[in-house]
């Protein structure tokens, strides 16, 4: 199992903020039909950030997924969930009892890409839970990049249940720091040119 990325919600106009201030490597991803959504990626080799807006808001209240990012946009934005690549999907779908469901977005440039996923409404409703991924080319994944990525994740630091959480991942190695709670994605550290970097909601989510 390996981490696949973080989410970090922002305001439309955010994006140019958070690039400014980290000097991340960022481009336009696209929009998520059905969810009133829309994202950019900071790819970062095996993984990668994305950062999500809201661009509808009435298809966006219609989704588990769109609320969770309003709803994280208007208390300030940040990190705010996770999501992991089983070994197996369809293995990991049947051991926890979720449904797959097929999504996809187009790229400014007119590229289709597609995933399969599991739990994302349980991730959005228990943020410290991780939903599930399997993209379907995996050429085109979203945290590759022409040159070397900018930074390495270090770790997701996370408030949760700890029991669900393990019993929901199973075994795994992947570099989180859990504190009881339930506030979900609290922080994420990552190590650049610069040294280490922590992306952090704000006091008080």
């Amino acid at each position: 199992m390996q981490l696949d990325h973080v989410l970090f919600a922002v305001a439309a106009s955010g994006t140019p903020r958070l690039h400014a201030r980290y000097r991340l490597e960022t481009y336009e991803g696209g929009s998520h039909p059905g969810w009133g959504t829309a994202n950019w990626i900071v790819p970062l080799g095996d993984a990668y950030v994305e950062l999500v807006t809201v661009v509808d808001e009435r298809e966006a209240s219609a989704s588990a997924f769109g609320r969770w990012v309003a709803e994280t946009v208007r208390g300030g934005g940040g990190p705010f969930g996770w999501a992991v690549r089983p070994d197996d999907l369809d293995a990991t779908a049947a051991r926890l009892g979720l449904d797959i469901t097929d999504g996809s977005r187009t790229t400014p440039a007119g590229e289709r890409i597609e995933w399969r996923s599991a739990g994302i409404d349980e991730a959005a409703s228990r943020p410290w839970l991780p939903f599930f991924l399997e993209w379907r080319d995996q050429a085109a994944f979203p945290g590759k990049s022409a040159r070397p990525p900018d930074a390495a994740i270090v770790r997701v630091e996370l408030e949760g249940d700890t029991d669900e959480l393990s019993d929901w991942l199973g075994a795994h190695s992947l570099s989180i720091e859990v504190r009881r709670g339930g506030a979900g994605v609290t922080a994420l550290v990552l190590d650049g040119a610069s040294g280490e970097m922590t992306l952090a909601r704000p006091p008080g989510l």
